[in-house]
């Protein structure tokens, strides 16, 4: 049996190629059991079917058509490299018994493809090296090589090259290829220079110019190509949508993307799930959550990407219920929720605090067995829905099943424990992770600090201060930098805070409001309004936690007229409108200084008298100025926002036998007691 005969007589033969060798022809020296060769092994790289291609490889052996059709090296080097046989389209190369331009370019082209660069590159090299000179389809790899690895140079390099050969005025896929190449290395006034050069552009070279502009969230930009594009006459793919949907989506630019659902509706949406999705995706993450519903319902077939997407708006956007009723929605259309899905719904649990739920979730995943393939996700996923419901010592029991851990897994089950006040847990989980050899990150080191500032272990703060400027957090992390600055204030160490603030190559508002805070807890207003001027030196403006801060501890400290004039700028000065608490703070400051008038106006100024803390803060200043009219106003007031309020029973029986009212103070005892064991 002859070659063409074998072909022939594959099941996996094309009809039409069949047909096209009936009569027996030769073109250009070859035969036509070449070009059957050549067309089945190409068959098998779409296909992947590398079982086949080495089936026809063996038979190609059997003849001399290596030797003489250099054309079937270069398609089964083409062959292996796309199945992701890399050693063996090796192999088959270094075998040739010559090797050209399709040779090379074929064995680059893998390289390109299976992700292997550096070696693309200095397999371009060493083809140059023996005087074969690249073509267009050598280029367009080694372009997508470079943009890969970001070998900027050598890809300014070969541009010159090809322009030097005049290929870019014959080859758009070259054009399409390099602009695509400056647009990963960030370049994109380059990438869009390049692209007004070329002599013919199309959908794919406009494609590239904007995902580059979608990756970096340039919206305008990316609109603004497709405007150009449909100038030229040439009609937008589902990618171009999808690329400028992205792009609306990290912008925010919902008015924008609303125009681009308008423009792809007209066919596309009805056909194209993926467009669907993005869509759907667009109008979650600018937050309308309406819309992204109404979308999912129009796509004709919905998969779990598009329900997942959803999903993730619900959850990304505190609306955990209805994450929940679309999980319940997804798996009643017959769907099964794939490891994105699970992780955002559990995700949702925690938010919601279901725990009931998200235990059921937990057997199905157990029952499906995706936990045994060491999702690391996956099971982070699950101690977090449990740490964040409460459920401790469940997420404990799951962190130690897991067939593998990670910091990350390790750092939520500590900030869990340091949440919920158990801090000595949290610092056991610290310890049980190092001795694993894991190193804690900066997301760890934040939780382990605040539970020791919780726990007062400062011993332990201090070294894992030590451990933290080894490692160089300090210099690269503000967070962490932040999180020691709090440790120190709230353990009263405020010199040392100061210090570490002073220290940090990068301060905000954080860092500031940490060591502020501290001073409040101290009453140092003085030393806090110092921090207050110096924070703006540093070109940073105040925040609502700031002027809390700062005022809370002018009002402590009996500082009337500094707090007044911080209360009115807030407004006037930096655009900030008080809230409840900025309000208690006044209401102390003039209770201290027993300024019942104003205090008084200060809460009649509220937008709602229901704020049971500011007439708790008012009762105090009562119980110091042994004021029992206006005590007994504010207690009234106070329980009955809020009949809970065991210290507002405390206070005002404390003014009634201060002025010696014992009765009307056994009176309120007796009153907390009823409501304490839920008599009234």
């Amino acid at each position: 049996m002859d070659a063409y005969t074998y072909v022939c007589r594959c099941t996996f033969v094309p009809s039409e190629l069949k047909m096209a060798h009936i009569e027996p022809k030769e073109k250009h020296g070859y035969h036509k059991e070449d070009f059957a060769f050549v067309s089945l092994l190409k068959d098998c790289a779409k296909k992947k079917d590398v079982c086949k291609g080495s089936q026809l490889h063996s038979e190609i052996l059997k003849t001399d058509l290596l030797e003489k059709n250099p054309y079937i090296g270069s398609t089964l080097i083409s062959m292996y490299a796309k199945c992701g046989m890399l050693a063996t389209a090796e192999k088959v190369f270094e075998e040739l018994p010559f090797r050209n331009v399709f040779a090379w370019s074929s064995l680059i082209s893998g390289y390109s493809q299976q992700g292997q660069n550096l070696k693309a590159l200095n397999c371009f090299e060493k083809m140059k090296s023996e005087g074969v000179t690249p073509d267009v389809v050598t280029f367009t790899s080694i372009f997508k090589a470079c943009g890969s690895i970001c070998e900027i140079e050598k890809g300014k390099e070969i541009h010159e090259e090809i322009i030097s050969k005049g290929f870019l005025e014959k080859d758009i896929m070259l054009g399409t290829a390099l602009v695509d190449m400056y647009v990963k290395f960030g370049s994109l006034m380059k990438a869009r220079e390049v692209l007004g050069e070329l002599c013919v552009r199309n959908i794919v070279s406009w494609n590239a110019l904007i995902t580059g502009h979608s990756r970096q969230g340039q919206c305008h930009e990316a609109l603004d190509c497709l405007a150009r594009l449909l100038s030229e006459g040439i009609l937008p793919d589902t990618i171009t949508f999808i690329c400028i949907l992205k792009a609306c989506a990290r912008t925010g630019a919902i008015e924008k993307g609303k125009q681009i659902h308008i423009l792809s509706s007209r066919g596309l949406l009805r056909k194209d799930i993926v467009l669907g999705t993005a869509l759907v995706d667009m109008y979650a993450k600018c937050g309308v959550l309406s819309m992204a519903r109404q979308v999912l319902e129009e796509i004709p077939v919905r998969d779990v990407v598009s329900w997942s997407t959803l999903i993730t708006g619900y959850t990304q956007h505190g609306q955990g219920q209805e994450a929940l009723n679309c999980f319940e929605r997804m798996q009643s259309e017959g769907l099964s929720p794939d490891t994105v899905t699970l992780i955002c719904i559990l995700k949702a649990c925690g938010n919601i605090r279901a725990v009931s739920i998200g235990e059921k979730i937990h057997e199905e995943i157990i029952a499906s067995g995706m936990l045994g393939k060491e999702d690391v996700m996956l099971g982070t996923a699950l101690v977090d829905m449990y740490a964040k419901c409460g459920a401790l010592e469940k997420a404990q029991e799951v962190i130690e099943e897991l067939p593998a851990r990670d910091v990350v897994s390790w750092s939520v089950l500590i900030t869990g424990y340091a949440q919920q006040g158990r801090c000595q847990e949290a610092l056991n989980c610290f310890d049980r992770m190092r001795n694993e050899g894991l190193c804690p990150d900066a997301v760890t080191f934040v939780c382990i600090l605040k539970a020791c500032s919780i726990t007062g272990a400062i011993n332990i703060g201090e070294q894992i201060h030590n451990e933290i400027l080894r490692k160089g957090f300090l210099q690269k992390d503000v967070m962490v930098g932040n999180a020691l600055v709090d440790m120190y204030a709230k353990s009263g160490l405020l010199s040392k805070a100061r210090e570490v603030l002073e220290q940090l190559p990068c301060r905000d508002a954080v860092s500031w409001n940490s060591l502020i805070a501290g001073y409040a807890q101290q009453r140092q207003g003085h030393e806090a309004l110092v921090c207050f001027e110096q924070m703006q030196e540093d070109g940073l403006s105040p925040d609502e936690v700031t002027f809390l801060c700062v005022l809370s501890s002018c009002s402590h400290s009996g500082l009337l007229d500094k707090t007044q004039m911080l209360f009115k700028n807030m407004t006037r000065k930096y655009g900030i409108i008080p809230n409840v608490d900025h309000h208690n703070c006044m209401v102390v400051a003039f209770g201290h200084a027993g300024d019942f008038d104003n205090a008084i106006s200060v809460i009649k100024a509220l937008p709602s008298s229901d704020c049971p803390e500011v007439w708790l803060a008012l009762l105090g200043a009562c119980k110091k100025w042994g004021n029992v009219k206006l005590g007994k106003l504010a207690f009234d007031q106070a329980v009955q926002q809020d009949h809970s309020y065991s210290a507002a029973y405390t206070l005002m029986a404390n003014i009634f036998e201060a002025a010696g009212m014992q009765e009307d103070a056994k009176k309120v005892e007796a009153m907390r007691l009823q409501y304490a064991v839920g008599m009234k």
